[in-house]
């Protein structure tokens, strides 16, 4: 019987000879915002949480999610083949649910979320990367929320357990090896979001790619792309559709055009 790895192996092959028809393929990346996040709609929840910085979903933001999962899936007309998630709970837990929706079976535009769910995990990978991680600043993160021996306590093998399963990547090499330190600029983080969006499509420059990161990570893939256009606010599960041509010489060797910006599905 033929393994998921096995298809997966030819069906990447498959996506390597429809690409390289004339040698040259258009690479599409799409940043995402998380989900809403509980603390916006229960302040209070920070005065109990043993972890203040790194809130889950609230209900609707799995609902959002698995439905924002939905619409990719029905609008794209090329394949998602990664997602790279930062390690933040929201966002794992936005990532489970989008990829959920990508990998159902069936149409499951009548389910709310993804719990019962029927997947076929062959069809992408996921997986998770330090450098997407919300801006490390007191401008994102209030000081008093902060751990204070910085120690964030991301346990990797654990939310790689959050994600569905048999989709996890675990031999991908992440583009940070390590979190950024304490307390980065915006100016930095924003630096940081660009560097990991070009790095993260340069390793894998003949596939099309998920990125579930923050509000800030979404802003910079419009503004960085986008001449004239400042991001201030994106939506929850808001979305920056971005695309750039690759031309190849070999399997390895290629050239690409600066990103463009196809759509983004959030207000400017």
């Amino acid at each position: 019987m033929q393994g998921a790895k096995e298809r997966q192996t030819e069906e990447q092959q498959e996506h390597w000879r429809q690409s390289n028809d004339h040698n040259q393929f258009h690479q599409n990346v799409i940043v995402m915002r998380h989900g809403n996040r509980l603390d916006s709609s229960e302040p209070l929840w920070i005065t109990m949480a043993r972890r203040p910085w790194d809130p889950p979903l609230t209900e609707t933001g799995r609902i959002k999610a698995f439905s924002t999962g939905n619409e990719l899936r029905e609008r794209l007309d090329f394949p998602i083949h990664r997602v790279f998630v930062s390690p933040f709970l929201r966002c794992i837990q936005t990532a489970s649910e989008v990829v959920s929706a990508l990998c159902a079976v069936q149409d499951n535009r009548i389910k709310m979320t993804s719990e019962n769910v029927p997947i076929d995990p062959s069809k992408l990978k996921v997986s998770i990367e330090y450098g997407l991680c919300e801006v490390l600043s007191r401008e994102a993160i209030s000081l008093h929320l902060a751990p204070k021996d910085g120690n964030w306590g991301f346990n990797i093998s654990k939310l790689e357990e959050m994600l569905p399963a048999g989709t996890v990547d675990h031999s991908a090499v992440h583009v940070y090896q390590e979190l950024p330190k304490w307390e980065e600029s915006l100016m930095d983080g924003r630096a940081r979001y660009k560097q990991v969006i070009h790095a993260l499509a340069d390793k894998y420059p003949c596939e099309n790619l998920l990125l579930v990161t923050h509000g800030e990570g979404v802003g910079i893939a419009v503004s960085a792309f986008m001449k004239g256009i400042a991001v201030y606010e994106v939506d929850y599960c808001g979305y920056a559709h971005t695309r750039r041509q690759i031309s190849f010489k070999t399997k390895q060797i290629f050239t690409a055009s600066n990103f463009e910006v196809v759509d983004q599905q959030f207000r400017l």
